[in-house]
């Protein structure tokens, strides 16, 4: 039987790096194609290994991102260690066009611009890891990430883990201490089985 959610806004996904939001969002998408789709960001930042172009990330220059913020071409833009990040509204246009369910993997700045200072309808859904010990060693793990960044991500991953509770802002608080256990709750949530 395939499932078909009753509510098709889109879905604002957050938390912090390490969390297994790319995870749970992949993991969704595998589990009902021609559902969802995830909306790619455009980044200042430089890829990562096994990051495509256009896939992963658009990954522009300072320049070429500018342009398009100037021009009002994002829903949400932040900076986040020292690299920005955006959502297209073209990108967001083309997922409507197919009739699909945007996801959007934004940072709590994002969030907050989404969410308090756009008309964009959505519903908001919290990652949060059961320990930052555990969130330092994923991003340690990673191999990605210079000391500076890690200390820049955990500090981050502090200040969003204070602001996801704040009332009103998430439809949904998922503590990702279980992957498969999370991933259910994620999934009851986004087709209303609750």
């Amino acid at each position: 039987m395939t499932l078909s959610p009753q509510d098709r806004r889109p879905l604002v996904i957050s938390g912090p790096p390490g969390a297994g939001k790319g995870t749970l969002i992949q993991k969704l998408m595998d589990a009902h194609p021609n559902t969802f789709e995830l909306t790619v960001s455009h980044t200042t930042r430089q890829p990562r290994p096994g990051e495509t172009d256009g896939i992963s990330y658009h990954f522009v220059s300072v320049e070429t991102y500018n342009s398009l913020k100037t021009n009002g071409g994002l829903l949400e833009d932040a900076m986040y260690t020292n690299d920005f990040y955006g959502t297209s509204k073209a990108a967001l246009e083309e997922i409507f066009d197919r009739q699909l369910i945007p996801i959007l993997d934004i940072e709590m700045n994002g969030v907050q611009q989404v969410k308090f200072n756009t008309e964009f309808d959505a519903r908001y859904v919290f990652i949060k890891p059961w320990d930052l010990d555990v969130l330092e060693q994923r991003l340690r793990g990673r191999g990605t990430e210079s000391e500076e960044k890690i200390q820049a991500r955990l500090e981050c991953a502090r200040r969003e883990l204070v602001f996801a509770e704040t009332p009103g802002v998430f439809d949904r608080i998922i503590v990702n201490d279980d992957l498969e256990k999370a991933y259910v709750e994620l999934e009851r949530f986004v087709f209303g089985l609750e």
